[in-house]
């Protein structure tokens, strides 16, 4: 591309779309948006149900592969990552939680003023579109481009019934997850507007495509960076089999996600110096933390039969199925109109202050893994049954990223290294046997079966440890692989400068210094609304919804 542009953003996903949305309501500055995917439209993607699909597809998603995890008994896992305009918000469940306050005043005590809950409440507000029902309006943003919503009914009454089994267990009951107290059973939101999918590409950039000063390159991916005098000042790209340089003259801004952009950076010169020079990387900033510190939320799921039909398990009679997608895709009602994780906790494991897991109630079985294979006793609607996925939410374990090579289409070593704390085992086997007590209630009585996974037999603590060992999975909220922080180790500063280069920054997931207790797509939303007045030089919005 001939055009110099005041700033490159690399990556339109959760952060990088709403960064360069906001970036061209500048009209004196010039903003290219870089992304590897194509555009994401059609009913395949607006329908909410089809991520099951969505998740597998090569067209919208890169399907990187862990390394063995020790923890795992040496198993590997699929990381589905999205690779299209919107990124992750493409393909993934579309809830909208924010996490505890905690989470980012616990930032801020790691010498992030910047990053408390009040500091960054405000950016969450400025992207929500709050439309109901129910929940704390107070909590919630009422003019952002984001639509935020939960169905007017649930999908299956089984989601009615874990809700009543948690209060009947003795939990509290929770009427908004982004309320001033997220404890308890209650219903989740979603990035969802009258049956349809809300990406951030759908949400930030489709509004402002026309902008003469934003340009949106897709089917790119960038190699590297080029840097000069201890700058960046360019991007180069493949497209195809064709490679291009694009010039920046302001800033570059690395939005590629808690995978993109470590490997990005190393495959430009910055990282850690011994690897580098060990894959014939010359050496431009030493900079030892990138690819450090990953991690991610880790989930095990507790499955029961159904005495009886559920709704998900009906659509697995391609007729209904069929006639259940013309439906939502036409009116956007019926089962798959919403993803069906709309049932949830947030619980305190015995012990702790704050809550520490979070549980997703599926009306449906569900394989565990996203490995293609064949249909089995345990596999997706193979049986009527209902589950619940319960997960860690400050998992201690730490794992790493590290290229395979120096050839940018060799997907990177990913080494998560899951389970290896023996906090996160315990807190998984805490939340299973909360889970079991809940399944046990009165309200599941009529639709309660056999215990199917981990199974009536396996009890006590020690065997359920070698359970949690074989079966435990992503949540896919991998972050913190380019950490933010105010000590010179930190990847990136407290206005998300990369240390070592000028006229560059990192905004996505990746600077997290540690996960916040929730699903990760509105905290990396508002990542990129920060991001964008950082760069601007722009005042903070007020609090005000």
């Amino acid at each position: 591309m001939a055009a110099e542009f005041t700033h490159i953003v690399i990556g339109a996903g959760a952060a990088g779309a709403v960064l360069a949305a906001r970036l061209s309501e500048d009209p004196d500055i010039r903003v290219l948006l870089v992304e590897a995917g194509g555009p994401a439209r059609g009913p395949l993607v607006s329908v909410p149900l089809m991520t099951v699909l969505l998740m597998r597809s090569t067209r919208h998603a890169w399907l990187y592969q862990t390394e063995p995890s020790p923890g795992l008994e040496g198993r590997r896992i699929v990381w589905p990552r999205g690779r299209a305009l919107g990124g992750s918000t493409v393909i993934n469940g579309m809830v909208y939680v924010r996490g505890l306050p905690s989470d980012y005043d616990g930032w801020a005590q790691r010498g992030l003023p910047g990053w408390s809950w009040e500091a960054v409440r405000p950016y969450f507000l400025r992207s929500e579109r709050f439309l109901g029902p129910g929940g704390e309006a107070a909590a919630h943003g009422a003019n952002g481009p984001l639509p935020v919503s939960r169905p007017e009914r649930p999908v299956s009454p089984l989601a009615d019934a874990f809700i009543e089994a948690g209060i009947a267990a003795g939990y509290p009951a929770c009427t908004d997850f982004n309320g001033a107290e997220p404890e308890g059973f209650g219903f989740y939101h979603f990035t969802n507007r009258r049956g349809r999918r809300v990406s951030t590409a759908r949400a930030f950039l489709d509004p402002v495509r026309d902008r003469p000063n934003l340009s949106i390159l897709t089917g790119a991916e960038a190699v590297r960076l080029r840097l000069a005098n201890g700058r960046a000042t360019g991007v180069e790209l493949r497209r195809g089999r064709r490679s291009e340089t694009v010039h920046c003259a302001g800033e570059i801004i690395l939005s590629a996600g808690a995978i993109g952009s470590p490997a990005l950076l190393m495959r430009s010169g910055i990282g850690p110096p011994e690897h580098l020079a060990a894959l014939g990387i010359p050496v431009a900033v030493e900079a030892p933390e990138v690819g450090a510190n990953l991690h991610d939320h880790v989930l095990v799921r507790l499955k029961q039969a159904a005495t009886g039909g559920t709704d998900l398990w009906r659509l697995s009679r391609p007729h209904r199925a069929a006639a259940a997608f013309l439906r939502a895709w036409a009116f956007g009602t019926g089962p798959m109109a919403v993803f069906p994780l709309e049932a949830g906790a947030y619980l305190r494991s015995p012990g702790a202050d704050l809550p520490d897991l979070q549980s997703h109630f599926l009306p449906a079985l569900s394989s565990t893994s996203l490995r293609m294979r064949t249909v089995g006793a345990r596999d997706p609607l193979e049986r009527p049954g209902f589950m619940a996925n319960i997960g860690v939410m400050r998992p201690q374990s730490r794992g790493r990223l590290r290229l395979r090579s120096a050839d940018p289409a060799d997907p990177p070593l990913i080494a998560p290294n899951y389970l290896a704390e023996r906090a996160d085992v315990e807190r998984l086997i805490d939340g299973l046997e909360i889970m079991r007590e809940v399944f046990a209630q009165a309200p599941f009585d009529r639709w309660r079966g056999a215990e199917l996974d981990p199974g009536p037999e396996i009890a006590g603590r020690r065997a359920l440890e070698g359970w949690v060992r074989r079966t435990a999975d992503t949540v896919h909220h991998a972050v913190g692989t380019c950490r933010m922080g105010a000590d010179p180790a930190s990847v990136v500063d407290g206005a998300l400068r990369v240390r070592g280069v000028a006229g560059l920054r990192v905004a996505d997931a990746s600077v997290f210094p540690a996960i916040p207790s929730t699903n990760t797509a509105a905290p990396a939303i508002m990542v990129g609304e920060k991001a964008a007045d950082l760069v601007l030089g722009r005042e903070a919005p007020e609090a005000a919804a």
